[in-house]
């Protein structure tokens, strides 16, 4: 990519110093910090806009999630590449390298209309809850099951629920997520009836995915996760805009902090259906 006084080229991120990615994310004011970008790295694909003496202007980075979709997130650029089309720019290196994939993200208010000129379609806003995390949680109504710990043998079986809510495999990913988060799984009669991840992210802990069938056992799933964080900083991004699941977040002191929009090329993304499980609480905003 030619600027008007210098060169951009496209780099594999792993080729690049891990504190010039976070250097990145402070300059636009993003929680990530050097953990959740090596983690990232771990577990998805991504270039970097870089000059002629190593200096990063911008990254984009693409998750793939079985055979034929994939989420693209982490998409960023320096104030002065983004009114030079850096963005634009490095869009088209993601979408050469996804193929045919369908693909999904999360646009910023900012970025949404570069999207839309780029083909993708909106489905969902997605809520940016967070805050310092209440001493004493909300009663919720009695639960129909019960919650445990993740165990090893039970990762297919999340992973298999998991596909129906997200309506894509993402074994790959789960199995990385599990190796850094805390899993509560929602037994209910000898099933896996829902799963809740939380990890350590940004400026305090991410609660997600949270897979369940109703707002219901989401909350419960949830709220076994803040309760291990009284008074500490957590965050869950959820497409629930209101109803029990949204209110008991707020009154669990998460109140929405920003929005992104959920768009996708190709197929449909979201496909919600009675009775079936649901991504109550996204993995995050990059993953999904």
């Amino acid at each position: 990519m030619h600027l008007k006084s210098f060169e951009l080229f496209a780099h594999d991120i792993n080729d690049v110093d891990v504190k010039l990615l976070h250097a990145l994310t402070i300059a636009v004011r993003w929680p990530h910090r050097q953990k959740d970008w090596e983690f990232l790295r771990r577990v998805g694909h991504g270039i970097v806009a870089v000059d002629g003496i190593g200096r990063v202007f911008g990254s984009a980075m693409w998750f793939p999630q079985g055979d034929d979709f994939a989420s693209i997130g982490l998409v960023i650029t320096t104030p002065r590449t983004q009114a030079q089309g850096g963005g634009r720019w490095l869009m088209a290196q993601v979408l050469e390298r996804c193929g045919q994939r369908n693909l999904a993200l999360n646009a910023t208010h900012a970025a949404y209309p570069l999207y839309v000129s780029l083909g993708f379609t909106s489905e969902s806003v997605v809520y940016m809850r967070q805050g310092q995390t209440q001493h004493t949680l909300p009663p919720l109504p009695e639960l129909e099951g019960e919650l445990t710990t993740l165990t090893g043998d039970q990762l297919a079986e999340i992973a298999a629920l998991d596909a129906r809510a997200f309506g894509a495999n993402r074994a790959q990913l789960l199995a990385s997520l599990s190796g850094v988060s805390s899993t509560v799984v929602l037994l209910r009669d000898g099933k896996i009836a829902g799963y809740s991840m939380c990890r350590e992210f940004g400026r305090g802990h991410q609660i997600g995915p949270t897979i369940a069938l109703n707002e219901q056992d989401a909350a419960h799933l949830t709220a076994a996760h803040l309760k291990a964080l009284p008074g500490r900083f957590a965050r869950v991004d959820t497409r629930e805009r209101d109803g029990m699941f949204a209110e008991f977040l707020e009154n669990s002191g998460l109140a929405v902090a920003e929005t992104v929009t959920t768009m996708s090329k190709g197929r449909r993304f979201l496909n919600r259906e009675a009775n079936q499980p649901w991504v109550y609480g996204l993995a995050g905003h990059a993953v999904g």
